[in-house]
């Protein structure tokens, strides 16, 4: 389980590292089509589109560790949809990532990253608060990295890190 200093240091070096990559990009380069949509029909993700996908994971994160801190059965959430089985709840995961990126997807890059800044000083907020004890805490249906609060927090740093792996290789593949 990661501690406080661990997290911290992952979470400054994630963004530090997005934030300066994505000050490089050229305007086109933000509005390219990088990727193909996880949802079927759903519109390929452009850089922009990747970045506003990292600002509703990091807060539905918060939730589910606030969540957990009030002792919530379904920290998570999937047990509400009513869904069964991986497969449905991940196409129900991934209609939920394509509306918010088609809702932000004309938002300017300097929106975008004000989000995620604001996202980032409430994840530290937060972080602030836990003790070693909280850190340690299981989010029960959570299947991130080691399945606790901890472990929780320091999943936005991978999966900041993920995302900017997927948008590079996206922008260097030949569009047909």
């Amino acid at each position: 389980m990661p501690d406080h200093t661990e997290i911290l240091n992952a979470l400054r070096v994630s963004q530090e590292t997005l934030v300066a990559r994505y000050s490089s990009f050229s305007q086109a380069e933000l509005d390219q089509r990088c990727t193909q949509s996880e949802t079927p029909g759903g519109d390929p993700w452009t850089p922009k589109d990747h970045l506003a996908h990292l600002v509703l994971i990091e807060r539905a994160f918060q939730g589910m560790i606030r969540r957990t801190l009030l002792g919530k059965a379904d920290p998570v959430g999937f047990s509400q949809t009513g869904l069964k089985s991986r497969p449905e709840i991940l196409a129900w995961i991934h209609q939920k990532n394509q509306a918010y990126a088609d809702a932000h997807h004309a938002d300017n890059l300097e929106a975008v990253l004000a989000d995620l800044s604001a996202a980032r000083q409430d994840t530290l907020a937060l972080l602030e608060q836990l003790t070693d004890e909280q850190l340690a805490l299981p989010v029960a249906g959570a299947p991130w990295a080691d399945g606790t609060i901890g472990g929780l927090l320091i999943t936005n740093a991978h999966h900041e890190g993920q995302h900017l792996s997927w948008v590079e290789q996206g922008l260097l593949t030949p569009k047909q």
